[in-house]
This record gives C-alpha cells, sequence and structure tokens, in this order.
C-alpha cells in the first residue's frame, strides 16, 4: 500500500451531515498537498472510524461465530470454506490505514499548545486503528507507516512491539490532554466542541477510553508483551457506550452504517439478505446452552422462531432472510419508516458504537481475575455490572433513552440461568471458570455490535467453547478446509494491495490456518 500523506476520508462520507461539509475534496490529486485545520478533520475522521468498524463488525459476524449464510443464496466459498486468498476481507486494511492518515494528520499539525486536545484524541483514535489491525493480521507497518513521501514501502514491526508501542502512546496521549486541562482556564488551549462527534467535548471520557484501550492491550498481550507501564491514571475506565454519531439520519450517505448495511437503504430498499443468525449464537439465548429471551427478542426478528443457519450448510431448509433482516427486531417493515427499536441494528439515526461500557466491565473483570489490575470492585460485581450494561445498550434506542428496565431483567438473566458458572459467578469456582464465564458473557455482548472482539477473545482463550460439529455446539462452517483441531481459520491474509505496493516487507509464508495472532492459543 502506498503511504501517501493527505487525508482519505473513507468512501461515502463527503456528504455525511454537518460533521462532513465541504471542509476537503477527498477527490482530489492524493500527490498534491492539502491543507485543513485540524479540527475541520477530527468530526470526518470519527465518523470513518464508525464505517470501519461496521467493517469488522461484518468480518468478525461472519468469521467468528454470529452469522450464517442465508437460504437462497450460494457463491459463499472462502468465506465458508475458510481458504482465504489476499482478496478476501482486504477492504479492513485500506479502510483503516486510510482513517490513520486522518489522524495523523490531527497529530502533525497540532503542535501548538492551542491544540493539545486535538492531538491528544487523535492519538487514541490512532492506537485504536493500529490495534485493530495487529488483530487481524499481526506483523504490521507500525513505526515506519504514515510519514508519506518519505516511507512509500514502510517495514513491518513485530505484533507485540506495536502492542507495546501502543500502550505508551495512550499514556501520552493522556498526558497531552491534561497539558490542555491545565491551560483551559486561561482559555489558551481550543476545545473540541462540535467537533467531536464521539464525547462532545467530554475530556475525561476521552481520558476514560484510552484507559480502557491500554486495558485491553494489556489483558491480550498478558505475559507476551513486555509493556513500559502497566499502570493506568486516575481518570478510571468508561462505564458508559462510546457512541460515534455525527447526525446519522435517513438521508442518503447519512444513514448509520450498519443500518444501511444490514437492514434498509435511505430509500427504503433491503440492504443485505445473504446472511442470517448462526444457530450457535442463538443457542445462548433460545435455552439450548443459555436462557435469555429478553435480550433475545430485544434484538432477533420473530425471535424465539428466528431463522438460523449454521455456516456453510445449504438445501432447501435453510431459512431466507426477511427484508430487514433477522437483525432488526421490529415488526414495522415498511424500510421509510423502519427504525426506532433496541438490539443491535436501533434505526438510521443511531450513533455507532466505538467501544461499550459492556466490553469495559468484562475486560476489568478479567484483569482483577488475572491479577492485573487492583480495583475496589471485585470481579464478581464487575462481571454482573458487565451483564447489565449489555441490558443496557441492547434496550437503549436511537435517542439513547431506554425502552424497558436493564437492570432488573439483568436480574431475571441471573436468576434463570443460577445453576450455571457461565452465569452466576459464584458457581464459577476455579480461576479457568471465571475465565470462560466473562468471555462468553462478552462474546454475548459483543453479539453483531463488535463482533470482530467477540473472534479475537475465542482466539485467544478458546472461549466461548467449542467441540464436534453440531450447530450448537461449534460455529466451525460445515464445508471448513481448516486443518486446525476446532475447524476454524487462525487468521486472514494481507490483502493483495499491499503484496502489490510493498511486497519486498509483507511477511511470506502466512496460512490462514497455521499461522497466528501472536496472542492466540
Amino acid at each position: 500500500m502506498r503511504y501517501t500523506y493527505y487525508i482519505l476520508i473513507f468512501i461515502g462520507l463527503a456528504v455525511l451531515g454537518t460533521a462532513c461539509n465541504d471542509y476537503l475534496d477527498v477527490n482530489t490529486n492524493p500527490n498534491s498537498a492539502t491543507s485543513a485545520a485540524p479540527e475541520l478533520i477530527l468530526s470526518q475522521a470519527l465518523t470513518a472510524t464508525a464505517y470501519t468498524l461496521n467493517g469488522f463488525n461484518t468480518y468478525g459476524s461472519q468469521i467468528g461465530g454470529y452469522a450464517a449464510n442465508a437460504g437462497g443464496y450460494g457463491g459463499f466459498n472462502e468465506l465458508v470454506t475458510y481458504n482465504y486468498t489476499s482478496g478476501n476481507y482486504s477492504g479492513l486494511w485500506t479502510s483503516v490505514y486510510d482513517n490513520l492518515e486522518d489522524y495523523q494528520y490531527i497529530i502533525d499539525n497540532s503542535e501548538d499548545e492551542e491544540h493539545y486536545y486535538f492531538k491528544g484524541v487523535a492519538s487514541i483514535m490512532e492506537a485504536h486503528g493500529f490495534q485493530l489491525l495487529v488483530d487481524a493480521y499481526n506483523n504490521i507497518p507500525y513505526s515506519d507507516a504514515l510519514k508519506g513521501a518519505n516511507s512509500l514501502s514502510p517495514a513491518f514491526d513485530d505484533a507485540a512491539s506495536v502492542y507495546a508501542g501502543l500502550a505508551a502512546q495512550l499514556d501520552d496521549a493522556i498526558s497531552t490532554i491534561n497539558k490542555g486541562l491545565a491551560l483551559e482556564a486561561t482559555g489558551g488551549v481550543k476545545k473540541l466542541g462540535s467537533y467531536d462527534v464521539l464525547f462532545a467535548g467530554d475530556m475525561t471520557k476521552w481520558k476514560q477510553l484510552a484507559n480502557t484501550l491500554k486495558l485491553r492491550l494489556v489483558v491480550r498481550g498478558n505475559g507476551k508483551v513486555t509493556f513500559s507501564s502497566t499502570s493506568f491514571s486516575s481518570d478510571g475506565f468508561l462505564t458508559t457506550d462510546a457512541l460515534i454519531n455525527p447526525g446519522f439520519a435517513r438521508d442518503n450517505n447519512k444513514q448509520n452504517p450498519a443500518w444501511s448495511t444490514w437492514a434498509y437503504s435511505y430509500t427504503g430498499a433491503a440492504a443485505t439478505k445473504s446472511w442470517i443468525p448462526s444457530t450457535f449464537i442463538m443457542a445462548f439465548y433460545d435455552g439450548t446452552k443459555l436462557l435469555d429471551t429478553l435480550r433475545g427478542a430485544a434484538i432477533y426478528y420473530q425471535f424465539p422462531k428466528t431463522g438460523t443457519n449454521q455456516l456453510g450448510f445449504e438445501g432447501s431448509a435453510v431459512p431466507s432472510c426477511p427484508t430487514g433482516s433477522f437483525w432488526y427486531p421490529s415488526t414495522e417493515r415498511t424500510g421509510t419508516a423502519a427504525g426506532n427499536t433496541t438490539g443491535t441494528l436501533k434505526g438510521p439515526n443511531a450513533g455507532y458504537p466505538l467501544l461499550t461500557a459492556a466490553e469495559s466491565y468484562f475486560l476489568q473483570a478479567e484483569a482483577v481475575v488475572r491479577n492485573i489490575v487492583s480495583s475496589s470492585s471485585t470481579a464478581k460485581t464487575l462481571f454482573t455490572d458487565g451483564i447489565t450494561a449489555s441490558f443496557n445498550y441492547i434496550y437503549m434506542l436511537p435517542d439513547k433513552s431506554i425502552s424497558g428496565s436493564p437492570s432488573s431483567d439483568a436480574t431475571k438473566y441471573l436468576n434463570a440461568n443460577s445453576s450455571s458458572y457461565l452465569v452466576n459467578f459464584d458457581q464459577a469456582t476455579t480461576t479457568e471458570h471465571q475465565i470462560e464465564a466473562i468471555i462468553t458473557q462478552k462474546y454475548i455482548a459483543l453479539n453483531f455490535i463488535h463482533s470482530h472482539e467477540g473472534w479475537n477473545e475465542y482466539r485467544r482463550t478458546g472461549y466461548p467453547a467449542v467441540s464436534g460439529t453440531g450447530a450448537t455446539t461449534t460455529f466451525a462452517s460445515t464445508t471448513s478446509q481448516s486443518t486446525r483441531a476446532d475447524r476454524l481459520p487462525s487468521r486472514i491474509l494481507y490483502p493483495s494491495t499491499e503484496v502489490a505496493y510493498n511486497g519486498a516487507n509483507v511477511p511470506q509464508g502466512i496460512s490462514p490456518f497455521t499461522s497466528l495472532i501472536f496472542w492466540a492459543k
């Protein structure tokens, strides 16, 4: 890939509401210099991150057990055999690096004290993007990347060293924000204001995001990365959902990207209908593994009679996908009126999650169990808070109001599954059972929100547990060509664009079955 030094906003964002006005022309010659104030780039960069995460969720849902091929479609090829080529999921690489160019531009043009906040938040988001890449590809260009014409063929860094660098970068970002806070009383720093379509200028939440992202790095890299520091600032971790929303609306190129991908276009036309929920994930809702009827009904259309399939299986018995998909739970199926509901596809105007409170709590719970951090809360409390936070997000409407009683219903869920150590933490009497419970509940909470993170955690821990070949016991494809014991892939391949432009540096001999991400089992 050519790492050109210009602002490249993800395709389709140029007219996305007030956050994406004519601040710059994304169609200009990429070899010519582009100049824009960093504050004018931030909202577009954050919005591009939402689109990028939507692509990662799609990848994670298909490879990680949340979705399966729908009836009436064929030609899934490598997506069900796992014998990936460099063309499969190649957009993940390019979209992240394009987005990283945006954040690097902000950093490079925010050296003055006035822009401390912009530099700090761009550094946080850059760390977020690089971790996405490591978790999908392992070794990546990092220290030599984002240097424009000075490094058109960047070297690849060892993945573990990238993790260490990202953790340090997040610490530096918090320090930079604190410098801004010290100047704020004198008016010497420019506030993020409306340019911040994530936290609306709340710098405490930005620092909590940095801590939470660092915690993800430290937990995932535990025992395999030498971090310069594993401490965290006193700001704590996220306790609320971090949602990107530049003004998503039912309009051309303005919708929440997940809604456009899976539910309806702004004109009301049906979106993707070639995928449906997997039988494996449904087993955590319908009583096969766990009983979770309340979240099930809030997420899935026609639950508990939602159509499901095991990846790879084709035949007349495979359910077709309804207009609007099974992930949109409402009976309102007129595309121009649909939305304003609970679940994961809430509506065209809903914010897109960057990181959920549920994931934050489950990260903290695991860190306490593994003695990575000390906390005033017990692992059990954090675990329960994670479940409650998941209910809260699922019950949230596009305007952030809550439909129903998430806390009360979380308690009902705990009571209904009191005999299972996957829900009742008191029943998890060994460290391994506690880790299994935490990761399984995280996997459920990430369902069709950040499915790629659920897939990452499976590869790191082996949870949720899989066995055999049955649709409820494994999410491996029925046509898998994987040589692994679990019949699942280990990773995707570097994209053909990188091979074409930077082939001398791309790692060789990568296999989708035997090459592991450094933190994987």
